[in-house]
């Protein structure tokens, strides 16, 4: 008897096709105008978004991204491409692995169908984001629902909502930051994960609870009592109160308390890309030393570690 055939959605944030205003513009139009995103009021959101933030946003973006871009496009996608490719080689052959970008392309809708297309008899969508958020993991799961409402026919399906606690993921993060560590002396490991609107954690979104719970168990795994390790939050957008302390405050404010060594990861991020690249590698550094700090190493997201991918292996295995 034949094994089941098992479909893989990776699915992360999406990227914009090239760093240009004119490709920027769409992808910030789609990924603003989610309600899961944005969830000020569509009437006033739409005259903010389309009078003021469309008009602006995408040149100041595109210049940002341009910074990050390489030979093979943006590093957001073809970290995941890459990603995908070694996930394959290492799970059973009766299982089809795909990727897929929330905004943007390659679309969930085009790897759902891509799946069918090869008759899997289960779907599995993995988000790759270790904390469960209601503007990221569920948003997934909003465009599985609505792209399989529209098809006649489609596999079983098994949705994944987290993995901060999985053991193969904090021993990744713990051997990155070691790695990355070796011979360095710093006196604090700042680990910062992408802000999110305070009001969504007033609203029951369980995303600052499992932030500060990766934090400690990297900071348990770890064991570094040599030097104070701190959770951030960075990115934050408009003027609504966001989840503290942000990184952009917290850095530069360190130098005069004395710490002017540290090292900044990201436990949030599956794939380096603009918002750890461009903002916590390079920003947030120059904030950081413009204030008298002396070293700022940034440690790269886990991206195609070997234990990361051995860790996406065991999740998506064990759900079957």
């Amino acid at each position: 008897m034949s094994k089941r055939k098992i479909g893989v959605l990776l699915v992360n944030l999406g990227t914009p096709e090239s760093p240009t205003a004119k490709d920027v513009r769409p992808y910030l139009r789609e990924f603003l105008s989610d309600p899961r995103v944005i969830e000020t009021p569509k009437y006033i959101w739409f005259f903010i978004l389309n009078l003021f933030i469309l008009t602006t946003r995408p040149k100041e973006s595109a210049e940002k991204y341009a910074t990050v871009w390489t030979d093979r496009g943006s590093p957001l996608l073809f970290i995941t491409e890459d990603q995908a490719k070694l996930l394959q080689e290492t799970l059973p052959e009766n299982y089809e692995v795909v990727v897929a970008m929330r905004y943007g392309q390659p679309s969930i809708e085009k790897g759902i169908d891509e799946l069918i297309a090869k008759k899997v008899d289960k779907l599995i969508v993995l988000p790759l984001y270790p904390q469960y958020c209601a503007a990221t993991t569920a948003t997934v799961f909003d465009s599985v629902a609505e792209t399989l409402t529209k098809r006649r026919y489609f596999p079983e399906l098994h949705m994944l909502s987290d993995y901060y606690r999985n053991p193969l993921y904090i021993e990744a993060c713990k051997t990155q930051i070691a790695k990355n560590l070796e011979g360095v002396e710093i006196e604090e490991l700042v680990l910062s994960y992408h802000g999110m609107p305070k009001s969504t954690y007033e609203k029951g979104d369980p995303y600052y609870d499992q932030c500060i719970e990766t934090t400690r168990l990297i900071t348990e795994s770890l064991g570094r009592s040599d030097i104070k390790i701190t959770t951030v939050f960075q990115s934050k957008f408009g003027k609504e109160e966001w989840l503290q302390p942000y990184s952009f405050e917290y850095l530069p404010s360190l130098p005069s308390k004395g710490v002017k060594r540290v090292a900044v990861f990201c436990p949030g991020f599956s794939a380096d890309c603009l918002e750890t690249i461009e903002e916590m590698g390079v920003e947030n550094r120059d904030y950081f030393k413009e204030q008298g700090g002396e070293y700022y190493q940034f440690i790269p997201s886990l991206n195609t570690e070997s234990l990361h991918i051995e860790m996406m292996k065991q999740i998506i295995v064990d759900s079957n």
